[in-house]
């Protein structure tokens, strides 16, 4: 049996008490569920993970359509991400995540500190007011927007082309804590996927390599942070498993269906309505302030 079949196996069986644990958390506060614009984040799940299967991400679009779309609380907006997109992501992993070979010491410790910091992160932003909250998701979309412009026009890191199927020594220390950080990051709706292949070739690996790491972490540190927001009970109970379901059914579209797509003219449309995004959340807070 492979290391990638061991870490989707683990991944599944804690998918699946993560799953316990907010279903239990659903059922225990029905009579109070909200379920108002139902169709709205129904909707919204499935079209971001349809793009995050493609890569471009979902945090950022799901957190733009809540915003224009006032579908979703803003102060619920970090925990929903997390809470809502774990099970899709995992799904994502399932498909992608054995097509790749990378060394597995690497592929391990770069997840696992993923999680670490993800669930030290879930922590601190759960317990945040709604006027910090609206400031740190402004921050996070503009730092999403600059990354993925730099992404699609290949500056920076993202021009350089490595070889390596893993890391030692210095630079898998490097790896661990630079994806620690992004885990407590994800957790404050900073996406994880192009920060991470930022990454991934900085330290001079390939660029394929970045599918199993960025979407392995994802799927492990998505229900570990869930789990702390599910229980601080800031995420959107109301609509979180008919989004989970439409989310996985987006996920199987693109990832089995659509196989591509002429991506960079919607790229680059998507980062200007994050940018006007962070613009409303920034303007918020300070009415709020």
């Amino acid at each position: 049996m492979s290391a990638a079949t061991v870490l989707l196996i683990i991944m599944w069986i804690f998918g699946a008490v993560y799953f316990f644990i907010l279903a239990k958390d659903v059922l225990a506060h029905k009579s109070e569920l909200v379920k108002d614009k139902m169709a709205h984040n129904v909707i919204i799940s499935a079209i971001a993970n349809f793009f995050d299967t493609l890569g471009i991400g979902s945090y950022a679009i799901a957190t733009t359509a809540w915003k224009f779309t006032k579908s979703n609380s803003d102060d619920l907006i970090p925990g929903t991400l997390n809470v809502a997109f774990g099970i899709p992501i995992m799904v994502e992993a399932t498909i992608f995540i054995q097509k790749i070979e990378m060394d597995t010491l690497t592929l391990v410790l770069m997840i696992a500190s993923s999680v670490i910091g993800a669930t030290l992160g879930a922590k601190f932003i759960s317990r945040l007011d709604i006027m910090k909250i609206r400031v740190i998701m402004g921050i996070a979309l503009l730092i999403v927007a600059a990354v993925t412009l730099c992404k699609i026009n290949a500056v920076g890191p993202f021009g350089i082309i490595g070889t390596e199927r893993g890391l030692e020594g210095g630079m898998l220390v490097i790896g661990i804590v630079a994806n620690f950080i992004l885990g407590v990051l994800m957790t404050a709706g900073i996406g994880l996927y192009a920060p991470c292949m930022a990454v991934v070739l900085l330290l001079g690996m390939s660029a394929d390599v970045a599918f199993p790491v960025m979407m392995g972490s994802c799927a492990y540190l998505c229900p570990a942070a869930g789990i702390a927001f599910v229980k601080e009970g800031k995420y959107h109970r109301g609509a979180t498993i008919p989004m989970i379901i439409s989310g996985c059914i987006g996920v199987l579209i693109a990832g089995f269906i659509v196989t591509s797509l002429p991506l960079t003219l919607l790229t680059y449309l998507v980062c200007v309505v994050m940018v006007v995004c962070a613009v409303l959340f920034f303007n918020d807070a300070r009415k709020r302030s």
